[in-house]
């Protein structure tokens, strides 16, 4: 007779544990052992009998049998000692809800051509053809990338929902502030502003302190400038050398800091251009009956002698025309400011369909969907990027029918909301490339290397390195040669339905649609965590802190922009902004995706342990350490007036989880 010492591990979420009683069994090479009945506590250790060794361990098999009803059990690991003194480790980390038989194979990752047992594989080929049928792919909307086929959020499967602290905190902070706006009488009024201290008065409780300076300074040249490279949207700006042919600005219409000319500033690298172009003759929105306006406007900037990125000249439409003027520093207060304003609405509605909404909430979907059809556990790709899932197909379910459906928040308080928003979708994946995914690359095509004062790009660069030199790590040591990137037919799998699926096969985005080397594997999946955790965090951490203060970022706008100079007053930008109730609920709702939940876990952080081998564990600690160090870096800059912390590694998430 030969003993097994097993550890059955629950998880710490909470009801996690289960009064069901528990039933194990141990498959190896030589054999298996008899159905062992358990409990499941947090840790529960005992001893298993069998008349002689089963061999090197395979897998386990697990099921629990209820009583009365089912209760639901979340288990970590198990954990065996063989009699050969050899300890085996079973990551699973998932809810089991039913009293099937489930198969968990032992921790040490295996690619498919290295997974030579037949239990192990056919224990793989079953993983992945339940998981295809769990997983299906749905064409949301022609043009733009596929989502996850799921009607309804309780069909989602147990291991990719909210967990209940998550669930609740979440209900109840988007209860909270609509309870505070039907307090105020504001979620249901569709009054327009009449003074701008009643817009101060929503959300008053709330008050971070961006928050304040934003409202302070919103007005500001220099702060309307230092948004496009530190807001939440610094994906727009880039160095001009040559203007458009349909911005016709000449030295005689703008003053540059210096007294330099146009032409000598550009070739200097100081002159910059932010275009609203893909925005141009989008059908507004109607909003409480009212016809909105969102324009497409260009905008150029100029870096001054002092190192401030200033506007020197802001047209609102595309083409140029005698009803289109192009407005300056040196025009009245408020047709410069009305000028600004109706940019800024511009850039709150590009910034939430394309730099939040397609970029770091679709296409995570896409990894994650084609990582759960196509890779198994026991992959070493699997093991890497599920923490990077974390929530995501959850939440993004939620945005399908709370946000931009028809009857979504976003189609409420968005000019882009309604009949717009999917044409503006399609575009903006037209137009999107796999360089502009790729935060080195991408900063490089839009010659802002040298431009000071850019945190965003000094962070992100930094966590990008961070990052692909923690993936280079864990798939160079389970890739030991291009040959074997090629021979991976599940690698090659989830790249090709990401190509297809998220990319919709266009060859013209630079999207591989296979691997052909360890380096472009590494590159690829340094973009996917990049992706859904740093990038993220950059475009939507900041949310409130900039749209809170509504003048600063307008969801939607109600008057057309001026035709011609001098018609703009103060009542003017008030009759022009947002209905009470749109501004509230805007507010709300960036209030509430600003929020950050107790069960957060930050970049860095794996308290699941996939991974069972000492290299890779090794290769987590090197990252934290790197991620400390830029922690440290970064809170040294929080002395300055606007700090940006939105990359401090502590503040972003491991995936998209909100």
């Amino acid at each position: 007779m030969v003993y097994y010492k097993v550890t059955i591990f629950t998880g710490d979420h909470l009801y996690a544990t289960t009064s069901d009683s528990v039933c194990i069994k141990l498959v190896g090479t030589d054999g298996e052992s008899d159905h062992t009945w358990a409990k499941a506590g947090t840790e529960y250790g005992f001893t298993l009998s069998c008349p002689e060794s089963i061999g090197k361990l395979v897998l386990i098999k697990l099921n629990k049998q209820s009583y009365l009803f089912e209760d639901d059990w979340f288990p970590a690991k198990v954990e065996v000692k063989s009699p050969e003194g050899d300890t085996y480790t079973f990551p699973i980390y998932r809810w089991i809800t039913d009293s099937e038989v489930h198969h968990f194979r032992e921790g040490t990752a295996l690619k498919v051509f290295e997974d030579k047992n037949p239990l192990g594989r056919d224990s793989r080929e079953k993983e992945l053809k339940q998981r295809a049928e769990d997983y299906c792919w749905k064409v949301y909307a022609e043009g733009i990338p596929h989502c996850m086929d799921v009607e309804e959020e309780s069909s989602l499967p147990p291991e990719v929902l909210f967990s209940y602290t998550k669930s609740t905190e979440f209900k109840f902070t988007a209860a909270a502030g609509l309870a505070e706006l039907k307090l105020k009488r504001l979620a249901d009024c569709k009054k327009k502003w009449t003074d701008i201290e009643g817009i101060k008065r929503v959300f008053c409780c709330k008050e971070t302190a961006i928050k304040e300076y934003v409202q302070e300074h919103w007005k500001e040249d220099a702060f309307f400038g230092y948004q496009f490279l530190n807001g939440i949207n610094p994906m727009l700006i880039r160095r001009c050398t040559a203007l458009p042919n349909n911005f016709p600005v000449t030295d005689g219409m703008v003053f540059l800091r210096g007294q330099s000319s146009l032409k000598e500033e550009m070739k200097k690298g100081n002159i910059f251009l932010v275009d609203y172009k893909l925005l141009d003759g989008v059908k507004a929105n109607i909003i409480n009956g009212k016809k909105q306006y969102l324009m497409a406007p260009l905008v150029l900037l100029h870096k001054t002698p002092e190192d401030e990125l200033m506007p020197v000249a802001i047209q609102l439409k595309q083409t140029p025309a005698d009803d289109n003027p192009i407005f300056f520093p040196t025009d009245s207060e408020y047709d410069w400011l009305m000028a600004k304003i109706f940019v800024r609405s511009a850039d709150f509605n590009m910034h939430q369909l394309n730099a939040h909404l397609l970029r770091t909430h679709l296409l995570p979907e896409v990894f994650a969907v084609s990582l759960l059809r196509n890779v198994p556990m026991v992959h070493p790709l699997y093991k890497l990027l599920i923490p990077h899932t974390r929530y995501t197909l959850h939440i993004n379910h939620m945005a399908r029918n709370r946000l931009i459906s028809e009857s979504g928040v976003f189609t409420q308080i968005a000019a882009s909301g309604g009949e717009g928003m999917i044409e503006i979708l399609r575009r903006f994946t037209s137009s999107m490339t796999y360089s502009s995914l790729c935060i080195p690359d991408d900063i490089k095509e839009r010659g802002l290397k040298s431009v000071p004062n850019f945190y965003y790009r000094d962070d992100g660069l930094r966590l990008w390195k961070s990052i692909h030199r923690f993936v280079q790590g864990v798939l160079g040591y389970y890739y030991q040669n291009d040959a074997e990137v090629k021979q991976d037919s599940e690698l090659q799998k989830w790249i090709s339905d990401i190509f297809a699926h998220g990319f919709l096969s266009k060859e013209s985005t630079g999207i591989p649609q296979s691997f052909t080397s360890v380096a472009e594997m590494v590159k690829f999946v340094t973009m996917v965590i990049f992706t859904c955790s740093a990038q993220h965090a950059a475009v939507n951490s900041g949310q409130y802190d900039y749209g809170g203060w509504m003048p600063n970022a307008p969801s939607s706008l109600q008057l057309p922009p001026p035709t011609k100079k001098g018609t703009t007053s103060e009542a003017t930008m008030l009759e022009t902004f947002p209905d009470v109730n749109t501004t509230a609920n805007g507010m709300a709702a960036l209030w509430l995706l600003s929020k950050q939940s107790t069960d957060f876990v930050r970049l860095g952080d794996y308290p699941e342990e996939h991974f069972t081998e000492e290299t890779p564990r090794k290769l987590i600690n090197e990252l934290n350490g790197r991620l400390k160090v830029l922690k440290t870096r970064i809170k040294v800059r929080e002395i300055l007036k606007v700090p940006y912390t939105y990359l401090k590694p502590d503040m972003v998430e491991n995936s998209v989880a909100i």
